[in-house]
């Protein structure tokens, strides 16, 4: 089986899609929403992921004022926050997770950081010292603002970083940041990213006594 080696001094990782499969939260909440505001649930969930949610309202509803945006994705964040049902590990992840633990990493999530807490307990998995949630920046992906937070917090530069993700948004998010991207799961194979899996099982870390991370990933 053939395998892409990439190198990097730092990796972060998008949560949703990427670490936990949480679709099914996502799919119910935004259903409700979309319905309550004469929206096609379809064509809603199209835009969703990756974004955070009054990114996602502007896109969907590009008349509607800001601040109704803002109030709306509250009561959003507390409803997804509440329901965890169906929320589970991307395949790999604890595997992933644990082998990454002592390595150079951060969270860099649209998830604010009661949600994020919620669904990395939910799925089990350990929540990453560092992390950049929703609260801390300023803009929502596509912009980059959040991994190059993330990067900066960790102490490297765009060059050193690899970003997994699996959305439209977050990887446009990391290559906007100038870092190359490993795309996760069924919405990031159409997207070119540097590389792509179905899901976490097809990648294995290294470490050289430099500290440098190897990835192996191996082909579907």
């Amino acid at each position: 089986m053939s395998a892409t080696v990439l190198t990097a001094r730092a990796l972060l990782l998008d949560m949703d899609g990427t670490l936990v499969n949480s679709d099914a939260v996502v799919e119910r909440c935004w259903r409700r929403w979309a319905l309550k505001h004469g929206l096609d649930p379809e064509a809603a969930l199209k835009v969703v992921h990756g974004r955070q949610g009054y990114a996602t309202m502007a896109v969907l509803l590009p008349d509607r004022p800001v601040e109704e945006n803002y109030a709306d994705n509250r009561v959003m964040l507390a409803e997804e926050t509440a329901d965890v049902d169906g929320v589970v590990p991307v395949g790999g992840a604890p595997a992933f997770m644990a082998a990454i633990a002592g390595l150079p990493h951060a969270l860099v999530t649209s998830a604010d950081s009661a949600l994020a807490t919620a669904r990395m307990t939910a799925a089990a998995l350990p929540m990453p010292a560092v992390r950049v949630t929703a609260e801390q920046v300023g803009a929502s992906k596509p912009d980059p603002e959040g991994f190059l937070k993330g990067a900066a917090e960790l102490g490297f530069g765009p060059a050193d970083c690899i970003v997994f993700e699996d959305s439209e948004a977050g990887i446009a998010a990391g290559r906007a940041a100038g870092m190359r991207v490993v795309g996760v799961g069924p919405r990031a194979a159409a997207l070119s990213p540097d590389a792509h899996v179905e899901d976490l099982t097809q990648i294995r870390v290294e470490t050289a006594e430099d500290g440098t991370i190897r990835l192996y990933i191996s082909a579907a």
